[in-house]
């Protein structure tokens, strides 16, 4: 997936925000579309957990025939500015093995094709989250973990991260959690119902830090406006970073925009909830002096 020219009228496309600090602020590691490479049972993978494999496609072969695809949405849908910027990583064995042997089961491709039945999808009716970038998984898996009373649609399209958090939630018996492979904008444009989302989390978007890539940043009041006709009255917006500049600009789109408003009193940013787990990288970058900041806004009723 490459820049592309923006579309007037139309949210910028988004994806895949990562961990703190694994992006070198302009170098937007978080958005990695992986290159995912299945390996052959008996080879020496499967005796070295974590090591990454290599597989010899031949032309036409899809990299995980049961897995996510490339591109899911293809070219049926306007070409636009995006927030995310794919690159390539490797996929290990374990990875490989999750993507093909769970993504048929809680996997979903984000095609934009029709509207998902959120309740068919979970195979419950319990209150559904939307996160928009999960890097890894592992903040994921234990949110899951601590509420599996909430449904967790995760969206990204890191392939290692989507293989990892597929073998979190397998190896961790975690029936609430839905790997979404693609373009966020479309999943939540083309695929969700008005009024069919709990919860939005977004943490640590790639901050595009160069003034003239500030187009590309997700939380715009566009962005907004299209949330805002999915979540639910009362549903709680969340989004964490790491860049301060990017903080003050999430605070005052939110702030300014008529459907939501701000959980804090003060009006400023919100202490870190408990329920988000503190990771391992944003522990690294707080050892290095790095400010974190949370904010939480309400849904509010029109």
């Amino acid at each position: 997936m490459s820049d592309s020219p923006n579309t007037p009228d139309a949210p910028q496309s988004a994806a895949t925000p990562g961990e703190p600090a694994e992006h070198a602020h302009g170098e937007p590691a978080e958005h990695v579309h992986g290159e995912p490479v299945p390996h052959t049972p008996g080879d020496a993978a499967d005796h070295a957990p974590g090591v990454s494999v290599r597989h010899t496609r031949s032309k036409g072969e899809p990299r995980f025939p049961d897995g996510p695809k490339p591109d899911p949405a293809g070219s049926h849908f306007e070409r636009r500015i995006r927030s995310f910027q794919p690159r390539r990583s490797r996929v290990t064995a374990g990875q490989a093995d999750a993507l093909q042997r769970l993504w048929p089961k809680w996997g979903l491709d984000i095609d934009g094709r029709g509207v998902i039945d959120l309740e068919e999808l979970f195979g419950n009716a319990h209150p559904v989250v939307l996160e928009i970038g999960f890097g890894m998984g592992e903040a994921t898996a234990q949110m899951a973990a601590a509420d599996l009373g909430t449904n967790i649609l995760a969206v990204d399209v890191h392939t290692p991260g989507q293989g990892n958090l597929l073998n979190l939630a397998d190896q961790n018996g975690l029936p609430n959690v839905r790997v979404g492979n693609g373009d966020a904008i479309i999943l939540l444009r083309e695929m969700l119902a008005p009024d069919s989302l709990d919860g939005l989390r977004v943490y640590f978007p790639d901050p595009w830090p160069k003034k003239r890539h500030h187009k590309r940043r997700l939380i715009q009041p566009e962005f907004l406006s299209l949330a805002a006709t999915r979540l639910k009255p009362g549903a709680i917006v969340h989004c964490a970073t790491d860049w301060e500049p990017y903080a003050e600009q999430m605070l005052e789109v939110l702030t300014a925009h008529p459907d939501f408003e701000n959980t804090q009193a003060d009006g400023g940013f919100a202490p870190r909830p408990d329920y988000r787990p503190l990771t391992r990288f944003e522990g690294q970058g707080l050892d290095k002096g790095h400010v974190v900041n949370d904010l939480l806004f309400r849904r509010v009723q029109r």
